[in-house]
This record gives C-alpha cells, structure tokens and sequence, in this order.
C-alpha cells in the first residue's frame, strides 16, 4: 500500500503544495481537509491513523510524548517530525523520496525526524 500523507495544522503548507507539485499522484491530506484545528495532538494521531496515513509535523515539542502515549495503545501510521529550520526544497526531496521508496506498512508505529 503507498504511503499517505497527512499534514498537521502548523505544518508549512508551501511543502504540501511543493510535493503536490513535483508529483500530483501522492496522496497527501491538508489539517483543513481533515478538520484537524482545536484537536489535541492525541486526536490528530487518532485521526491520522483512522485514515491509514503518516502524520506529517513540525511540532518537535509535544508530537513525540503524545505519539508514544498513543503507541502505546494503538496502532499509528507513523508520523514524520520536520524540522523548520530545515530548508523546503530538502523537505519536499525527502517526503518523495519516502513516498517512492517505501510502503505504508515500513512507517506503523515509527516516529522519525526529517532528514532521515
């Protein structure tokens, strides 16, 4: 099964947009489109994992902590914690190449920072 993608709400939209962009086939959902706004970071994992897609963060702060309570319980689609600093070309490249190279299965209950 090819990775989904799923943006949280502060996640830089213009990196959405890039991978769109350079592949129009990725499956990548925006925190709009999935209601995501005043949800608890344990809720957004609920979410991202009813709909069988990775979770796509900057939030390095509480992300991880609320993840490993939620893993602990259920089964999570993964989620990937970019950095901000992190320039948008390297975190377009990156998101490509985990959606070309690997299936949605490699990501369950994996939290991982970008770059890899």
């Amino acid at each position: 099964m090819m990775v989904k993608f799923l943006a949280d709400v502060n996640f830089d939209r213009r990196i959405v947009d890039g991978v769109l962009r350079r592949e129009s086939l990725v499956d990548f959902q925006t925190s709009e489109e999935a209601e995501l706004s005043s949800k608890s970071d344990l809720e957004v994992l609920e979410i991202a994992a009813s709909l069988q897609r990775v979770l796509v963060t900057h939030d390095r702060k509480t992300m991880p902590r609320a993840f490993g309570a939620f893993a602990s319980h259920s089964d999570s689609f993964g989620v990937l914690v970019i950095s901000q600093k992190l320039d948008l070309r390297t975190g377009i490249d990156e998101l490509l190449l985990i959606w070309a190279l690997s299936d949605a299965e490699d990501w369950l209950n994996i939290i991982s920072s970008i770059p890899l």
